[in-house]
């Protein structure tokens, strides 16, 4: 986990940590301090996430294709950190879960979990 100090004041710096999530199973984290009432969009400056990943943008997350939260709530950039934020950034998800879920169901069959045996007829 890498630190980045935005040339904050010690006595006045907000401490916050911003995780990424390149890839599938793929977080980068930074522990920033930043001067206090600095937002979302500065962090995202002082850490040069847009050097992270080429789809990485302010474009990119007002469009959508990133989203951005604060312990899990959405938020837009210009959001006003507080000191110990931990700021999420991940992209939308290519697959919705439920339709992984069906086509998984699909290509099975309608195989029983391991373990588990259907009941014998009795005919």
């Amino acid at each position: 986990m890498a630190h980045v100090d935005a040339h904050a004041d010690t006595h006045t710096a907000l401490h916050v940590e911003l995780a990424v999530g390149l890839s599938p199973r793929e977080v980068r984290r930074v522990q920033l301090s930043l001067p206090a009432g600095s937002t979302v969009r500065d962090a995202l400056f002082a850490a040069d996430v847009w050097s992270w990943d080429e789809s990485l943008s302010l474009n990119a997350i007002e469009s959508g294709e990133w989203t951005l939260g604060v312990w899990g709530r959405k938020e837009r950039p210009g959001h006003l950190l507080r000191d110990q934020d931990r700021i999420e950034l991940v992209r939308q998800l290519k697959v919705d879960p439920k339709e992984a879920r069906r086509v998984r169901y699909k290509a099975q069959g309608e195989k029983l979990p391991k373990g588990f045996q259907r009941p014998k007829s009795t005919t």
